[in-house]
């Protein structure tokens, strides 16, 4: 008996069947389509951002005028008053806004280091934040006091007194046999756009770095008691006069250090160790000046709005921390950031769009310190992430952008395991594809205040950037300063943030979240 055999579909109507059943959403899950990317607000951008720029004039104000940013100094404060100024004159809404209490601030007006004996030399180096003065200028005695257990102490005891004490080992130096400067290649990309490898657990020990951190404080506290005049180390990562450096005192009001901490170049501090390892006397002069700021320390963030129109209430953000460190002006860390968000918001306003949401900049203060001023912003605004209960303006957030790894150009965004937003970002980036940005990372990644946002589910991103120097020279050091800056990179990334806060405060839904986080007792992002 033959078997009859079922009518075959016509090709053409086999097609549409599958193509509408791989277009049926998942069950459970919302679909989400690539939006319609505006060319036309593309163009306006492109034509402001990239002919008419203000960013390099505006970190220019931020970096050379101002100066570095400790969070709590009277530069931070100025920078913020010039920055509020700025928004208002392109007709935008601007204010500081105190989120807490920080503690003193601190400035550092002077350093003298020379050697005198047993020749004439200058010395680079540069005070640890939050770290004392000497008592005017003085010549000293340089001494090596390396204390690793309970004998070396008793034998530095009662030897130390007017010194100014080398107090850590001589690192060694290596050749540099690569440029500090590069670019993500293209096998750089493509490895960022894949999922980074699920971590085995490691045998991370916390126990051995509050050991370290305990035998600093150790030494720290002893040398103090002795009476040193100041106490010198190396920079450790930084060779050919770079100079690594961040804090070392407390910011707490009345827990005083009066000792300078000073960081030298690696190579001057060699000829120094060396000269006393050989039984060479060495003298020092030595002036440090530096100021407690005591009177307010109350903290801020800069904030400014471009108001949107039938959805004003849901604010898009954009952000990137405004404090820095002292030894250069903060240029790559961070008023690229700032500077490029604010530049981002002119060319919007100037291009004569008009955004549904409201466009609102936060830039941070406190950041160098933990991530206080976003952090502190987000609990106040949107929720506890200890508790994770949600405040009304929770659900009125519909997506915050961070920048903060340097003059980088953007190559791409990390999504923060956001998968549903990749085919929304996919059709924003293609006007930017002849810019350089072209990759998406489904990964993590840490360190700055898109966290405080992630941490409560709210969507919040940070820019794929080109290394460029920042992890081998600008970042935290004497070298962070406006000519470290790539005025093309600049102009490029304001473009392409002002492209995506645009394309988000238009569309007609927010962005899609991940499933809420639960609560963190800690309270903290990571």
């Amino acid at each position: 008996m033959t078997q009859s055999r079922p009518a075959l579909m016509p090709p053409r109507l086999l097609v549409i069947s599958l193509l509408l059943v791989i277009s049926l959403p998942v069950p459970g899950r919302t679909a989400v389509a690539p939006d319609d990317v505006d060319l036309h607000a593309v163009y306006r951008i492109k034509q402001e951002g990239l002919n008419n720029s203000q960013v390099m004039n505006i970190l220019s104000w931020l970096t050379d005028v101002h100066g570095p940013r400790l969070t709590g100094s009277p530069n931070l404060r100025a920078a913020a008053e010039w920055t509020v100024e700025m928004f208002r004159e392109w007709g935008m809404e601007a204010r500081l806004e105190n989120w807490g209490e920080f503690g003193r601030g601190w400035s550092n007006e002077r350093v003298v280091l020379h050697v005198v004996e047993p020749q004439d030399y200058p010395v680079i180096g540069f005070p640890k934040a939050w770290t004392g003065s000497t008592d005017g200028p003085l010549i000293a005695e340089a001494t090596i006091a390396l204390a690793e257990n309970d004998a070396d102490y008793e034998e530095l005891r009662g030897t130390l007194a007017g010194k100014v004490v080398l107090g850590a080992a001589m690192p060694t130096i290596e050749a540099k046999w690569e440029a500090p400067a590069r670019r993500f290649t293209a096998a750089d990309l493509e490895e960022r756009a894949m999922a980074a490898e699920p971590r085995s657990g490691g045998n991370f020990d916390p126990s051995r770095f509050r050991a370290a951190r305990e035998r600093q404080e150790r030494l720290r506290d002893f040398l103090r008691e002795e009476g040193v005049v100041a106490v010198l180390e190396p920079s450790a990562r930084g060779t050919g006069g770079t100079i690594f450096v961040s804090g070392g005192g407390s910011r707490v009001i009345g827990d005083d250090y009066g000792v300078p901490q000073i960081v030298l170049t690696a190579e001057h501090y060699g000829r120094i160790y060396r000269t006393l390892e050989k039984g060479v006397a060495v003298k020092m002069e030595i002036d440090v000046r530096s100021t407690f700021h005591e009177e307010d320390p109350t903290a801020f963030n800069v904030l400014a709005e471009l108001p949107g129109t039938d959805l004003a209430d849901e604010i898009v953000m954009l952000g990137a921390h405004f404090d820095s460190w002292h030894a250069g002006t903060g240029a790559t860390d961070n008023a690229a950031g700032a500077a490029a968000m604010m530049e981002a918001v002119r060319i919007i306003k100037q291009a004569g769009l008009q955004p549904r949401r409201t466009i609102r900049v936060g830039l941070w203060t406190g950041e160098e310190r933990g991530l206080l001023g976003s952090r502190a912003y987000v609990k106040e605004h949107f929720a506890d992430p200890a508790t994770m209960e949600l405040k009304p303006a929770h659900a009125k957030m519909a997506a915050y952008f961070n920048l903060d790894n340097g003059t980088g150009a953007i190559r791409g965004v990390y999504l923060q395991g956001n998968e549903a937003v990749a085919p929304l970002f996919e059709s924003w980036m293609k006007p930017s594809h002849n810019l350089g940005m072209e990759t998406l990372s489904i990964r993590n990644t840490g360190g700055t205040d898109h966290l405080a946002f992630d941490a409560v589910g709210l969507p919040g991103f940070q820019f794929i950037q080109d290394p460029i120097e920042y992890g081998s020279r600008s970042h935290h050091s004497n070298m962070d300063t406006f000519e470290r800056i790539q005025p093309g990179n600049m102009q490029k990334n304001a473009v392409i943030i002002a492209a995506f806060a645009y394309h988000a405060a238009t569309r007609d839904e927010a962005l899609p979240r991940k499933p809420l986080p639960k609560p963190r007792p800690s309270g903290r992002p990571f």
